[in-house]
């Protein structure tokens, strides 16, 4: 894959019949890529915090349910509702996020940004396994940020809080998980897809978000109007990896423009902190002990009943 493809969404195929959930889907990235996929006839399940938001954007042709990634009970909760009325999922896009926010604990005690960006998703891939691993092309697709190139370990981020900082490790651990969970998953022998992407640097208000006026007024202000692209170009890059055969697991697909900011979808290095083995271990064994979702046993389990029904 190169980017002289220029691929846009007008390539993605008919996926009627194909089931996709999209967390933050109300707004931003998540929005476009909802609407990219219900347009091409995708049954979409919305996992968002605002339910009504959702339904005034989306009407009733797609289904919505509340999620609070930073809050693992709501997650937990929102996994449970999906086995009661689900028997598979064909594609899972981690893309809900939040930037540089003042300091913030979730209702587990855990620092806001680690616990939205990467804990939550974490469980929730865990926990709607079985439903993807019973799919058809099953992906996951989680989306990091250029941001992840510079980060620093350890995990979470120091005791003394740095909001960028903080960003951007819950980014690198987006990076670590995505490419751990290719690792693990191909080292089962399992069709299901982990792949990466990132938006580059996109007019979203995620940067409205951030916690002090002169963050907020160069990230939101003047980086969207000099530097950003649209939105719904940022989105090329989750919907390719959510739909293109060209998408691998274990790929990161960004915007092929300089320094990785803009343009059409294309494949892409992590950096050397985001493959590194112990590195994705470490992550791991952090994050199951904090969410007490094992995803050993998951695929384990999954694979071997998959075999059975064969």
């Amino acid at each position: 894959m190169t980017a002289d493809t220029h691929w846009t969404p007008d390539r993605i195929p008919d996926l009627t019949g194909r089931t996709f959930v999209v967390t933050g889907a109300t707004s931003g990235l998540g929005l476009s890529t909802g609407r990219e996929l219900a347009a091409r006839g995708a049954r979409l399940v919305l996992a968002v915090r605002d339910e009504s938001k959702a339904r005034r954007i989306f009407g009733a042709a797609v289904e919505i349910r509340r999620l609070d990634l930073a809050d693992l009970g709501s997650v937990r909760e929102f996994a449970a509702g999906l086995h009661e009325d689900h028997h598979h999922l064909d594609v899972l896009i981690n893309n809900a996020g939040t930037m540089a926010t003042p300091h913030t604990l979730s209702p587990q005690g855990h620092e806001l940004q680690f616990a939205t960006n990467h804990l939550g998703h974490f469980a929730l891939t865990g926990l709607l396994l079985d439903l993807l691993l019973a799919g058809t092309d099953p992906r996951v697709v989680t989306v990091t940020s250029v941001n992840h190139r510079r980060a620093r370990l350890p995990f979470p981020a120091p005791a003394r809080y740095s909001p960028m900082r903080a960003y951007n490790t819950s980014k690198l651990a987006n990076a670590l998980f995505g490419y751990e969970l290719h690792r693990r998953l191909t080292a089962a022998g399992s069709q299901l897809r982990s792949i990466l992407a990132h938006p580059g640097y996109t007019a979203t208000n995620l940067k409205t978000s951030a916690t002090t006026p002169i963050w907020r007024f160069l990230l939101g202000g003047i980086g969207n109007r000099l530097l950003a692209q649209p939105v719904e170009q940022g989105a090329w890059p989750q919907l390719f990896a959510a739909t293109a055969t060209e998408a691998h697991s274990g790929h990161l697909i960004a915007p092929h423009g300089p320094g990785e900011l803009r343009g059409y979808p294309t494949l892409r290095k992590l950096s050397p902190a985001a493959t590194r083995v112990d590195n994705g271990h470490e992550l791991w064994t952090l994050s199951e002990r904090t969410t007490g979702v094992r995803f050993g046993q998951l695929i384990a389990q999954a694979e071997a009943t998959a075999q059975e029904t064969e």
